[in-house]
């Protein structure tokens, strides 16, 4: 497995961002580490030794990325403007920065993955770009921006709560069309930690319905708690049935 490590200067935050490869083909997986977490943080869990086989046969290449979370999403008592501002330009870094720097031809199409709050940016992304991402595989997130902006909203807290733009997507939106052909995956546990999750996951589903559009929310047991041990078993599992080339059930009809 080839691993690369890289280190370059974003325009739109200001200072250097920090991020590793893992393998050199397949489909790229851009991964988000948890709340406050660095880019080395899925290697040092040993998450990358779980995704280790489908890198070596060339299944997936992973683009570990850093996330400034310790200023925005868990900055509480600091400024909110200031913090939702960043957590723009954060996102603009992702999308318009180190997209364009790791992809391997001018139309490919990433996946996005992350565990909790990771989880939360990783449907951000989906939800907000599907004209770069083809899937998500998204594990025990929250997906509206209140419960870490305690009340404070402007317009980047809404762009970045996805709870709240999709409710809200015009029916006329072309993102609705492309929102069929994309592979969304999310998943919460309901054990110890996941009962908030639990509940975002819910209300999240319930927007998919109501919006018409497809996806696999899947909902595990209660021995599942918001932790590494299910995450290690959860990711391989959706994985398999991703790469397999079977369509992922539809969770969101009923």
């Amino acid at each position: 497995m080839n691993v690369q490590y890289h280190k370059w200067y974003s325009q739109c935050l200001n200072r250097d961002m920090e991020y590793k490869t893992y393998g050199d083909w397949g489909r790229p997986f851009i991964v988000v580490p948890t709340q406050d977490g660095r880019f080395y943080d899925w290697e040092n869990r040993g998450m990358i030794d779980i995704m280790r086989p489908y890198i070596d046969n060339g299944e997936i290449r992973v683009i570990c990325i850093d996330a400034i979370d310790s200023e925005t999403w868990s900055a509480k008592g600091q400024d909110g403007g200031h913090r939702s501002w960043l957590q723009e330009q954060w996102f603009h870094y992702v999308t318009d920065e180190l997209l364009p720097n790791v992809q391997q031809s001018d139309n490919e199409m990433f996946y996005v993955t992350g565990c909790s709050l990771g989880a939360t940016h990783a449907v951000n992304f989906m939800m907000r770009r599907p004209d770069r991402f083809q899937g998500c595989i998204a594990l025990s997130g929250l997906y509206h921006a209140d419960y870490f902006f305690d009340g404070y909203r402007d317009q980047n807290v809404y762009n970045n709560s996805p709870a709240d733009y999709m409710a809200n997507m015009p029916w006329d939106h072309y993102y609705l069309n492309m929102y069929p052909w994309r592979q969304i995956i999310i998943c919460v546990g309901q054990g110890r930690w996941e009962d908030e999750c639990s509940d975002s996951t819910r209300k999240l589903q319930q927007i998919f319905h109501n919006k018409g559009i497809p996806a696999w929310v899947d909902y595990w047991g209660q021995d599942c708690d918001h932790d590494w041990p299910e995450w290690y078993r959860q990711l391989p599992y959706f994985l398999d049935y991703l790469l397999s080339g079977q369509q992922i059930p539809n969770t969101c009809y009923w």
